[in-house]
């Protein structure tokens, strides 16, 4: 395998992590906030700074360069060097030659907050308890002195360790209530090299047949440093969106994933589209969202799961087993029938979203007129997941009938009631009154592809058009007055409806628009890196930075399009 580890990243852009842990350093400590200095940030309960890590020289804070690659991270600062690598998912060592570090923690103590430092008689570790987190941080000195300020001190106080410039080594590990005490069971040398092969082989699993490029490893670092392992509430090995203020599995991100882990790790992948369907309620509702200490159900997600899982199929490097696709079965028939039997007005055919939420499109102009409404996405998406699990019926020797049933009449009404004649509108449950068809969520019946009448997908593909910038497909129009660069679902582009309507247009036939629409957005990805979302006129990243369904949306387009130019090549050979 070659040494690929000159991938150069930015902390202020992506945190330092590694596959598993629940940690990071970053100088993103909370929803919008950027800190001066690292932390070390726990995922645990929330996301909580512990730690503030200060580089020292001569009594004094001092001014680093801050070097990240995959592996490890450096403060520099005229051949002086700190440098950290982590020794497991709990774990990080650090280390300095010329440079101190001050570890400090919050100065306030209540009963409720802050942290409580003391050294451990047992092995002379120094301790800091988090009420924040609900855990203990210790930091074991391998080399060299540190002085300790703040211990045993309750209420108000500074509370540090810091390690001078004389060469020093320092254990800092995530506990529980107990653990043996720290053993360096490698070298330094040894974990750098250790964590450089994990990301390498992870980024070449990750990547496949595709051809590599900077862009592809560093979707793979996004994916592989933002994952854990299984702990509270998740119970399975999850990619949260990511390691800044979005640490959440939402039940619609999570699909866009599993897809880009499909072709290097089927198991991860199952696992990651299974994951939300653990806290299926009683209705079949899936919740919102998962994370370590909370699960919510105040709002769903779009049951794009049918499609996805018809994609991971597809996608997959190994073929699912029957006990596995009776497990998916299962779920997929309970998240169907929540919309079918709980989410549709009595003598209504079609389901209705109760906010903008539901549909992942928070704040879309769809939703301007009315928030409860009959929208055109929902149906489309719920007559393709009857399609796979009609197919999946067949195939387990299960009845279908019910289902292709079903997907006929969702299919009828959403052309009969939702269809203009020439763009699909959503409307008020209540009233019947039509909400604004600007939005590109009126679009994303698409997905349907081959399944339209040749007229609507050649309407819808035409709007679509009118969507797409340099860099996607704008969620507003940009000529819209209702659109806003940074307005979230009302004119950035966005992963997962790029994805969609992608698919859907390539289904439908309309190639050459469905190869510009990947096209520009794998353009804006290898540009502005993997932020949540990005301003459809000038291509910069918007909100979270370090977002990992962009991060599989551009793996998983990447893999397509290098798939689609050697099936040409082969083709333009053979003639």
């Amino acid at each position: 395998m070659a040494d690929r580890s000159d991938l150069a990243l930015d902390i202020d852009e992506v945190p330092f992590s590694t596959r598993g842990s629940w940690l990071d350093l970053s100088r993103i400590v909370g929803l919008h906030r950027r800190a001066d200095d690292v932390h070390l940030v726990t995922h645990r309960t929330g996301m909580h700074p512990i730690l503030r890590l200060t580089p020292r020289l001569d009594g004094a804070d001092a001014e680093c360069r801050v070097a990240l690659r995959p592996h490890t991270m450096a403060w520099e600062r005229d051949g002086a060097v700190i440098e950290a690598v982590f020794d497991g998912p709990d774990a990080l060592r650090l280390r300095g030659d010329g440079l101190g570090m001050r570890f400090a923690a919050p100065a306030e103590l209540t009963p409720f907050t802050g942290g409580y430092l003391f050294r451990d008689p047992l092995d002379g570790a120094f301790v800091l308890t988090s009420y924040e987190s609900g855990r203990r941080y210790r930091l074991t000195v391998l080399r060299g002195d540190v002085e300790v300020v703040g211990a045993e001190v309750t209420g108000s106080g500074k509370r540090h360790i810091e390690a001078g410039s004389a060469p020093w080594e320092i254990a800092l590990e995530e506990l529980g209530t107990a653990a043996a005490p720290y053993a360096a069971t490698a070298t330094f040398e040894e974990l750098v090299a250790r964590q450089r092969s994990a990301f390498e082989a992870y980024a070449d699993r990750l990547r496949g047949a595709a051809e590599e490029t900077p862009g592809t490893r560093k979707a793979a670092y996004v994916l592989w440093s933002a994952t854990v392992a299984p702990s509270g509430f998740v119970g399975r090995e999850a990619v949260l969106m990511s390691k800044h203020w979005m640490d959440k599995v939402w039940s619609w991100d999570h699909c866009f994933n599993a897809l880009a882990l499909a072709p290097g790790d089927a198991d991860a992948a199952l696992d990651q589209f299974l994951l939300p369907f653990d806290h299926q309620d009683a209705s079949g509702a899936l919740p919102d969202s998962v994370t370590h200490s909370e699960v919510l159900y105040n709002f769903v997600k779009p049951p794009i799961h049918g499609w996805a899982f018809r994609e991971l199929e597809a996608r997959a490097s190994r073929p699912f087993t029957p006990a596995e696709l009776a497990t998916v079965y299962e779920r997929l028939a309970a998240w169907t029938r929540f919309w079918l039997d709980s989410r549709r007005a009595p003598g209504h055919a079609l389901p209705y979203y109760q906010h903008g939420n539901d549909s992942g499109w928070d704040n879309a102009t769809t939703f301007d007129t009315d928030r409860v409404i009959e929208s055109p996405d929902l149906a489309a998406f719920l007559i393709l997941q009857l399609d796979v699990l009609a197919g999946l019926a067949d195939r387990l020797g299960e009845a279908s009938g019910d289902w292709m049933e079903a997907r006929d009449g969702l299919a009828r009404a959403l052309l009969g009631e939702l269809w203009t004649g020439d763009r699909f509108v959503a409307r008020a449950v209540d009233s019947g009154r039509p909400s604004s068809s600007t939005s590109l969520l009126n679009a994303l019946p698409i997905v349907l592809g081959e399944q339209l009448p040749p007229e609507v997908a050649e309407r819808l593909a035409a709007t679509i058009a009118g969507h797409l910038t340099e860099w996607g497909p704008a969620t507003e129009p940009v000529d819209s007055p209702r659109y806003e660069p940074d307005g979230y679902w009302r004119g950035p582009i966005w992963a997962p409806s790029t994805v969609l309507i992608e698919s859907g247009l390539r289904r439908a036939g309309f190639e050459e628009l469905a190869d510009r629409v990947s096209a520009a957005f794998r353009r804006v990805c290898e540009r502005s890196g993997f932020a949540e979302n990005f301003d459809a006129v000038t291509g910069d990243g918007l909100r979270d930075r370090a977002y990992t369904w962009t991060a599989g949306a551009y793996l998983v387009l990447h893999a397509d399009a290098r798939e689609r130019d050697t099936a040409r090549l082969l083709t333009i050979g053979e003639r």
